[in-house]
């Protein structure tokens, strides 16, 4: 499946660079309901959730995806106000959890197993639809660890294909391109621009207007 990973310009280009994406740790997202999709009113199974939720964070990470790089808020929120890049990866299906919005908690079930947790990693107050969102989940000892901060190389389950160039970025094709290096044959590299008759954000065709 194809998903897209936003990032602002220079973690974008480094990201690039590096040939990896920086794994994020369900702890450390910004929705503060992460993992707390469940009704949480009896006290005895909001420690277990708040238990899981921290043994989690230690021993696994999440890339976080969505499935298109049209919608202008994905580029407002993520990507630096338009000014950064957005990645299309193809990865298996397979690897990929698909996130549900739901607009009320879903109701306690206790114990808090395998299919307990997995319904908590992927349940969303609906106002976050727009993301379209799919994650992947690491296990955090198969990963790159740097400087505290876990990473995950590309590779054929995370194979590079697409680099968009948002509306208000300064970045020049040639740093783009520079930063491929020998993947640049491979990946198809291009600015977008605010739609003219719809609230999306669309391809610019007039490549001569971006040097």
């Amino acid at each position: 499946m194809r998903v897209f990973h936003f990032r602002n310009a220079q973690f974008g280009i480094k990201s690039l660079r590096e040939r990896r994406l920086k794994i994020a740790r369900i702890t450390k997202l910004n929705d503060p309901f992460e993992f707390l999709g469940m009704e949480l009113s009896d006290c005895r199974f909001r420690k277990d959730i708040h238990a899981a939720q921290n043994k989690f964070s230690k021993s696994t990470g999440i890339l976080c995806f969505s499935a298109s790089w049209r919608n202008p808020v994905q580029w407002t929120h993520y990507a630096e106000q338009h000014s950064g890049i957005a990645m299309g990866f193809d990865v298996p299906d397979e690897l990929l959890s698909k996130i549900h919005y739901v607009t009320e908690r879903l109701p306690a079930i206790a114990p808090v197993d395998s299919a307990t947790m997995k319904r908590c990693l992927t349940t969303k107050f609906a106002h976050w639809s727009y993301e379209e969102e799919y994650r992947r989940f690491i296990r955090l000892a198969f990963a790159t660890r740097e400087n505290g901060f876990y990473f995950l190389p590309f590779s054929d389950d995370l194979r590079l294909k697409e680099v968009i160039v948002g509306p208000k970025s300064r970045l020049s094709r040639l740093e783009v391109i520079d930063a491929l290096g020998e993947l640049a044959p491979e990946v198809t590299v291009f600015k977008s621009r605010p739609a003219y008759k719809t609230f999306r954000v669309v391809k610019n065709q007039n490549a001569k207007l971006w040097a």
